[in-house]
């Protein structure tokens, strides 16, 4: 009986999202038999603020994790990225080009060398790499180096230099690109369309929908929410606007805000300023979010770029309708008009108008949401997903 192939994953992010929970939901269902997997971490991150360790997560499935030493950014390295972002201000191309000769030498060139080192002594036959291509070029430089073939699966709308390109093309033998959006961005960065492949986002419509949360105090409003971080990228605070102009014209509805993230605090402020403190909760991340999910009647994402949002993709299967910025990903989750609404990402008053038309029409967002429902189990299965990775992996390098 052949040897399972021994596979490297690379995950340089440092919080838990999205991605690492679709990586987890690939993780539990790959044949053991097929490949051995090993996790390389930067961060022992926490799932949310409170939450277990990623190191606990991946030992209750198995999985072995190595956790590389956490690099500081010298003094030397910021003040010369100043100087040169200062210097250099007339000339994003010379800029971009002197920061990442400075990112190369503290940041990348390390990682580069620690990587290597883990490639060989685990002897291992793949590096499969869970972010985007701009996040993992240690991981590109040190697969090339030791020759070893690398993977890439790209999360989100990525955005590449001109270099970042000639080294996916270079060193890639695949990228799985989670939305038709992604791999039409990639090959419109000038990377190779014969390495992309399409393999879509998945939930599994099998298991049971967790218990919704109780929500006493908004039981009469219609309720509205979303989940992700709190950045600018996810748009928030476009929602809050919104949810602004539909009080002022008498329309009062409650809001979950669920997640962490940088942007909180301003995003607080911005709810106490547009007097939105009785109507916006703000959990936290949540262990379980489709628990609140079922408690919406409404789910929105208002973000700049998604790669395939599966926030969108729980909320469908727990028959909710979705407004959503029509961006890469995101279009291709929400069939506007049939399982939801979308909008010009940015346009307020179209978010607004969205929100309004499904706050008074409840039986319109009960057909959305059946027709959500069925598109998710119709065309996102979790089968075909861990089916189409694993093809992947097992292609490559034979």
């Amino acid at each position: 009986m052949s040897q399972p192939k021994r596979i490297l994953l690379l995950d340089t992010g440092n919080e838990w999202g999205g991605g690492t929970n679709s990586m987890f939901e690939l993780l539990k269902r790959l044949d053991r038999e097929r490949f051995a997997v090993t996790c390389c971490f930067y961060k022992d991150y926490r799932k949310g603020k409170d939450g277990r360790l990623l190191s606990e997560e991946l030992a209750d499935i198995g999985i072995p994790l190595l956790v590389l030493a956490t690099l500081r950014q010298p003094l030397w390295a910021k003040l010369a990225k100043e100087l040169v972002r200062g210097f250099f201000s007339w000339s994003g191309q010379i800029k971009r080009r002197l920061v990442l000769a400075i990112e190369m030498q503290w940041r990348i060139k390390p990682r580069r060398i620690a990587l290597e080192t883990l490639l060989k002594e685990g002897s291992f036959q793949l590096l499969y790499m869970n972010n985007q291509p701009s996040s993992n070029l240690e991981g590109y430089l040190a697969g090339e180096a030791v020759v070893v073939p690398v993977v890439q699966h790209c999360r989100i709308e990525p955005s590449l230099q001109a270099y970042e390109a000639a080294i996916v093309n270079r060193v890639a033998a695949c990228i799985i690109c989670v939305s038709q959006g992604v791999a039409d961005r990639l090959a419109a960065q000038h990377v190779a369309e014969k390495r992309l492949r399409v393999i879509y986002n998945a939930i599994d419509c099998r298991e049971p929908l967790p218990v919704s949360i109780k929500l006493p105090a908004m039981e009469k409003r219609l309720v509205i929410g979303t989940v992700g971080q709190l950045t600018v990228r996810k748009g928030i605070l476009h929602l809050l606007q919104a949810l602004a102009n539909l009080k002022t014209e008498g329309l009062v509805v409650g809001c979950l805000i669920l997640g962490e993230g940088p942007q909180k605090a301003e995003l607080e402020s911005a709810t106490a300023r547009l007097s939105l403190a009785d109507q916006v909760s703000f959990v936290g991340f949540q262990a379980l979010p489709l628990a609140w999910v079922q408690a919406m009647d409404v789910c929105v994402l208002c973000s700049s770029k998604e790669g395939l949002p599966r926030v969108g993709l729980e909320a469908m299967l727990a028959g909710k309708p979705v407004v959503g910025s029509d961006v890469t990903g995101t279009r291709e989750v929400v069939v506007n008009e049939e399982t939801g609404l979308l909008y010009a990402y940015g346009d307020i008053p179209a978010l607004t108008a969205a929100l309004r038309r499904l706050h008074g029409d409840a039986l319109l967002r009960r057909a959305m949401g059946e027709a959500g429902r069925r598109r998710v189990m119709e065309h996102f299965s979790i089968e075909a997903y861990v089916a189409g990775v694993a093809q992947v992996l097992e292609e490559t390098g034979q």
